[in-house]
């Protein structure tokens, strides 16, 4: 399911197929780009751009804010909004880059041989609907997990925070589990001054890291070569019904 947006009209400027290849765009004619005066009044950086064919993808920063933009090869037009792929009714967007990611997740699940990058919430209702099925793809994923505590759930921080305070992979998986506000071993926890800065710095490092990929809300799962993942469609390819 989505949500048409106003900017459903685009996707006329589509191609109608699926998939789409997208070719990097060089750092000169990014910045060739920078130069148009719209981008330089609002202070528009472009990090990286891609020719999807009929436009340019642009991965952008607004006062250090991410984004994405589209602009028309004449280079007259730049569109903000989504724009919806005709044949499957998904925002077209550029992969995320995860070069800079890998290895600074909280902890990884699943021993299987595809891999994915997960952002979660220990409060958020979708992800734990989400975690509830991870038993029963165990042994053909690898998820490396990364929290992106939501600032409308109360005790988001303080759960991500609890969590990353295990020690091993496998009591983080438990905790990732079972943390709720109610549980006793939250409740009772100890965490000393020196371990608490460690940790908070650790959660903040991975806040800045769904940031920088323009994350927007949770869950939001990348494959291996960060193409978004909707996580029905991702139980769906395993054979896995949901109840």
């Amino acid at each position: 399911m989505f949500q048409i947006s106003k900017n459903i009209i685009l996707s006329s400027l589509l191609l109608t197929s699926s998939a789409f290849a997208f070719g990097e765009v060089s750092k000169n004619e990014i910045m060739q780009m920078e130069k148009l005066e719209l981008l330089k009044r609002a202070e528009i950086k472009i990090t990286k751009a891609y020719d999807q064919g009929s436009l340019y993808l642009l991965n952008i920063k607004v006062r250090g804010k991410a984004d994405e933009v589209y602009l028309t090869k004449d280079k007259k037009l730049l569109i903000a909004g989504d724009v919806i792929d005709t044949a499957t009714g998904m925002k077209v967007s550029v992969p995320a880059d995860l070069s800079g990611v890998i290895g600074k997740e909280a902890f990884t699940y699943g021993t299987g041989t595809d891999e994915y990058v997960l952002f979660t919430d220990p409060e958020c209702p979708y992800c734990k609907k989400f975690e509830s099925y991870f038993p029963q793809i165990a042994d053909k994923v690898k998820i490396r997990v990364f929290f992106y505590p939501l600032e409308f759930h109360k005790n988001a921080k303080d759960l991500s925070v609890y969590i990353l305070s295990k020690k091993t992979n496998e009591e983080k998986i438990k905790a990732m589990f079972e943390a709720n506000v109610e549980l006793p071993d939250f409740k009772n926890r100890k965490i000393s001054d020196k371990d608490s800065a460690k940790l908070e710095a650790q959660l903040n490092e991975q806040i800045k890291i769904s940031q920088d990929l323009n994350v927007q809300g949770t869950p939001t799962m990348f494959d291996a070569k960060g193409n978004p993942v909707v996580w029905v469609t991702l139980l769906q390819k395993y054979g896995i019904e949901l109840k």
